[in-house]
Order: C-alpha cells, then structure tokens, then sequence
C-alpha cells in the first residue's frame, strides 16, 4: 500500500482529506494532512533495531511528552505510524539554535526534571558511548566502507568517555537536531522522540551545541542557563568531549544508515562525509584546548 493509500485508510479522519509531504526528515516519511477537524502530521517509521529504535517506546514517550506540555497532542497511533495535531509552528535551523542558548538551555532543563514524572514502562538507557560500540559492531558485521576506521573510532570514544563528569541521570532527548525544535511564537516545543531514554544530561547539552555549530561562548551561555550558574571547567571540559562524542555518534548513524535506510532524497554517504568533517573540527578544539589524555 502507498503512503496516500495507507494515510485516508486510517480511522480517525473526519470529512476529506488533503494530504501534502512534509520535506527534511532523514530517516522517516512525514505528511500534513487537513480534514474537518484540522491539520495534523501524520509519520511512518519502521522499528529500526540497528539504530537501537522501537515505536513502541517512541509512542509511550511522545504521549508522556504531551502529558508534560513539550510535545504536540498525540492523536492516534498504531503499528507503524503516529498522527500528531499541526500546532503551525516554525521549524528551527541551526542559526535559531546558536541565536538562543538560554531558551534552549532552559527547555532541556526542564525536559530533564519533569519527563520521568510521566514515562511508563521498562526503562531504556541511552549512553553514547555504548551505542558507538554497537554501531561499530553492526558496521563490521554489514561490510561498511568505513570498516577500516572503526578502530579509531572506538579508541575516541574511549579518550572522549573517560573525560565525563558524573552527573545525575535524567530522561534525555537525546536527538536535539535543530529540526526538531519548534517555535510557535510564544513558546518552544519539541518532536521526534526515537532516542529518548534515560541518560546523562551532557549528550543533550552536546548534541544541541555540536548540532547547532555552537561557539564556546554560545555554548557556555547554553550550560550556564542549564545549571544556573556558570559551570567549572570539568563541566566545561566533558561538555566539549561531548560534543565530539555526539558528532561521531551522529557520522556513524549515517554510516549505519547507508547500509540499511533509503530515505527519499537523503544523500546518507554526504551527511556522512558532512559530520566527519565537522567531528575533525570539534576535536581540534578539543584537544587544541584540553589536550588529548584525561585528567
């Protein structure tokens, strides 16, 4: 059945439909669709075992996320897709994300104090460095072009984990791309709750930065509107090897992605090449800052 065909058959439409793609997502497939009761979003995504991605637990998060007030209503859901109200809000960029670290750092906050008043079920824990292992793992085993790099990239990882500061465990996001902040005029929102698990707030605080292109000044600005005050440099310091863990997180998504997702018009060999890139940036920072052994 095609997406159009598989849209009008769902239950919980009133009057006709008009049905538009929705353009930007790299990994689903998104319409806006209009009937008698309003616009809403309507989203397909498959489990996705390799990307450690269950709808099941997405869906829970998302209901758990508008009990909250961070997340549009969630107005039906069953296998394989999700409709969520059209709340007109605007899509923000990158430079939305770097242009407001203080709004940004204020809502992550308090995603991470109220969520586990609401989510249900088994806990599921997302820690960056373990998903890098397994993405290492999953890339070995499926031939990956990129085979040959693996073992660099879990010897950052390890240098990059041993620079971690402990910290309280929170319910995390944990895939602040700034796609998937939206700005309503009054307020912030967010969407897409694949990732979403138990974590440290740091991935968070990274992936926000690093995703953004943050300057330090911007990111300090972000983590002290996080901790309400200007963080010491241990925090400063696990914040900026953060954000090269979430980077190459983020290039080894993509590397996992080009074996096994075919998004339309999502070029997985370029984001690859794209974060990569931006990975080697942030870690010349890094070590041009910090140096390369921990402390």
């Amino acid at each position: 059945m095609d997406a159009e065909l598989e849209i009008r058959s769902l239950p919980c439409w009133v009057g006709p439909l008009t049905i538009e793609p929705l353009r930007g997502g790299i990994s689903n497939e998104s319409y806006l669709v209009t009937d008698a009761g309003g616009r809403h979003v309507v989203r397909f995504g498959k489990d996705y075992p390799f990307h450690h991605v269950f709808r099941d637990r997405e869906i829970m998060t998302a209901r758990a996320a508008q009990k909250a007030g961070f997340a549009p209503e969630l107005q039906y859901s069953a296998r394989g897709v999700m409709v969520s109200a059209y709340i007109g809000a605007r899509t923000y960029d990158s430079q939305d994300v770097r242009a407001a670290p203080e709004r940004i750092g204020h809502l992550i906050r308090a995603f991470h104090r109220e969520m586990p008043r609401h989510v249900s079920g088994p806990g599921f824990m997302f820690w960056v460095f373990h998903v890098i292992r397994d993405y290492a793992r999953t890339l070995e085993r499926g031939g990956s072009r990129m085979a040959s790099e693996l073992t660099a990239y879990l010897a950052l990882a390890d240098e990059l984990e041993k620079t971690q500061a402990p910290l309280p465990i929170v319910f995390g996001h944990n895939d602040l791309l700034p796609a998937n902040f939206l700005d309503d005029g009054d307020r912030l929102w967010l969407i897409d709750f694949e990732y979403a698990g138990f974590s440290t707030a740091m991935f968070d605080l990274a992936g926000a930065a690093s995703n953004a292109g943050m300057n330090e000044e911007e990111a300090l600005r972000l983590l002290t509107a996080y901790f309400e005050r200007e963080p010491e440099p241990a925090i400063r310091r696990s914040h900026a090897a953060m954000q090269c863990a979430s980077l190459l997180r983020e290039a080894m998504w993509s590397m996992v992605s080009e074996l096994y997702l075919a998004a339309p018009g999502v070029d997985y060999v370029a984001y690859t090449a794209e974060n990569l890139a931006r990975l080697d940036a942030a870690l010349d920072r890094y070590r041009t800052t910090y140096g390369k052994s921990a402390s």
